[in-house]
């Protein structure tokens, strides 16, 4: 019987099979002989023990499509990153860090912007002036007024995404609207294995509909995207693309170079200078790494 891990705590694993439900099962001994480790997201095989207690042994992990680690996860279709409009403005280096972190991932990205209802149509003009160019598809909601969370259901349907997003921006309030039940879903697992309720220290996916989960992961403050080469950092930023090849240079870093296309695009404001200047930041914080 194949299934998906939606959260694993305490060695216990809680399996969504399609039609069939809820699986509370434990991992074999292979996988801690190989130190393989199941992750939320997982698909799995599992051989079921006792169909009325909805219990079993997880046999065997199937191919993994991706996987991050913060927080750990596996087999994420997209991510859907959720800031506000405004109360609070979008801190943008803490987002543009969020894109490079999925673009080297290659995880699809959705940005949500919530608080539509307060906002100022120039500063909704603002986002898309700033990411539009960029490709990444962009969504303004109410979560007060439930205004576009059908447009977001839609987005969300038949995919595992994981949301992110810092406090306060009412990430917690739209998981809630697509999914009411899914606060009462935390709480009966909690009661079967008495300990951990309304956790945020598990990763855990919401069911939204049959084949639709999401992951709400808990708010961040920050994100240090360092685990690479400076080098890199301009292939995740995909408006500077169309540039590339035709600077001065070969390998231009599009930092310091005089005669860089990407550089002259800012200027004439095709790259926006917002995404441009957290690029820099990133750059220089790659640079002035410590090497151990």
């Amino acid at each position: 019987m194949k299934g998906k891990i939606i959260k694993g705590i305490a060695g216990f694993y809680y399996v969504d099979v399609v039609e069939s439900g809820l699986y509370e099962c434990k991992a074999k001994g292979i996988f801690r002989k190989e130190k393989v480790r199941p992750l939320v997201g997982d698909e799995v095989e599992i051989e079921v023990l006792d169909e009325v207690k909805r219990t079993g042994n997880i046999e065997r992990l199937l191919p993994r499509r991706n996987e991050l680690v913060r927080p750990a996860v596996a087999n994420i279709d997209q991510a859907l990153v959720i800031f506000a409009v405004t109360d609070p403005k979008p801190h943008f280096n803490l987002l543009d860090r969020f894109l490079v972190m999925m673009e080297r991932k290659e995880i699809p990205v959705v940005l949500c912007f919530n608080k539509r209802d307060i906002a100022k149509p120039e500063e909704a003009g603002k986002l898309r002036e700033i990411y539009d160019v960029c490709g990444y598809p962009l969504l303004l909601v109410s979560a007060l007024k439930e205004e576009n969370v059908d447009k977001l259901r839609e987005i969300l349907r038949g995919k595992t995404t994981v949301a992110a997003g810092p406090s306060g921006v009412g990430k917690s309030s739209l998981v809630n609207l697509l999914q009411p039940e899914a606060r009462m879903e935390t709480g009966s697992i909690s009661r079967k294995i008495a300990r951990g309720k309304h956790t945020t220290r598990h990763s855990e996916l919401i069911g939204i509909e049959e084949g639709s989960y999401i992951l709400d992961t808990p708010g961040f403050s920050s994100l240090y995207v360092n685990d690479f080469e400076k080098e890199e950092l301009k292939l995740y930023f995909r408006e500077f693309v169309p540039f590339e090849g035709h600077c001065r240079f070969n390998g231009c870093s599009h930092v310091h170079e005089p005669g860089c296309a990407v550089k002259n695009a800012v200027e004439e404001g095709r790259i926006h200078r917002i995404r441009y200047e957290n690029y820099l930041e990133m750059y220089r914080e790659l640079r002035d790494k410590k090497k151990y």
